[in-house]
């Protein structure tokens, strides 16, 4: 089994529970890890025995421009378009920071992360 990752992947959104974050949107950076057998992508140099992560870009990017109130379900929505496309999948972990968070202090980000299958009953 191997790891397939894309690491600080940006985007402005406008996530969050206050009118403020649905107004003013935010900066939030998002790390996918999807961990799958691609021995014979690397055997056959072949792309389809792989996760493509052009793809899980597509799909964070997708999401990111939906607003929702909670990263929780940001992440799941993100977790079951990723097994959609990709059910050979055996472990996703979906982490979102939400830069400078509307919490009244000073704090570089908060951070959800969930991870499949662990976080699912």
């Amino acid at each position: 089994m191997g790891k397939v990752s894309l690491e600080g992947i940006e985007f402005h959104a406008y996530h969050g529970v206050f009118s403020e974050e649905k107004k003013l949107g935010n900066r939030f950076t998002v790390d996918l890890h999807v961990y799958t057998d691609f021995q014979q992508a690397m055997l056959h140099d072949d792309l389809k025995k792989t996760v493509d992560y052009f793809k899980l870009y597509q799909i964070a990017k997708a999401h990111m421009q939906v607003p929702v109130k909670l990263l929780e379900h940001l992440a799941h929505l993100m977790i079951q378009d990723i097994l959609n496309v990709y059910p050979e999948i055996r472990k996703v972990r979906v982490i979102i920071k939400k830069h400078n968070p509307a919490i009244g202090g000073v704090v570089n980000y908060s951070v959800v992360e969930v991870n499949y299958p662990q976080d699912y009953g």
